[in-house]
């Protein structure tokens, strides 16, 4: 799993993500990936206020990512048919469309 620079992570629009996931099933990994993007150090400097949570169960759920945003509005994926790329692709996709900014602040 190699993140490109070029698509930096910018959680500024977002109040709060919620991946939930059980580790056991076999469909899991895009969304621990994605997990590991948003969750790092370089992401959540982007926006200290932002809360990243990893919901680990062991109920053979399958695995979502629950994502709010700072003007309220929610967004849902689930990452059993979506690779870490197209997760990350269409939060940053939503991310644009609520700051314009954040657009050029991912180029940099």
């Amino acid at each position: 799993m190699a993140t490109s620079s070029r698509s930096a992570v910018v959680l500024k629009s977002i109040k709060k993500i919620v991946v939930q996931f059980c580790p056991f099933e076999s469909n899991v990994r895009s969304t621990r990936e994605f997990l590991v993007m948003v969750g790092s150090e370089k992401a959540r400097s982007t926006n200290m206020n932002c809360e990243v949570i990893a919901d680990v169960k062991h109920d053979q759920s399958e695995p979502v990512v629950d994502i709010t945003f700072i003007d309220g509005d929610m967004l849902v994926m689930k990452g059993a048919r979506l690779t870490s790329k197209e997760m990350l692709t269409t939060l940053q996709s939503h991310c644009v469309t609520k700051d314009p900014q954040a657009k050029t602040g991912a180029k940099n």
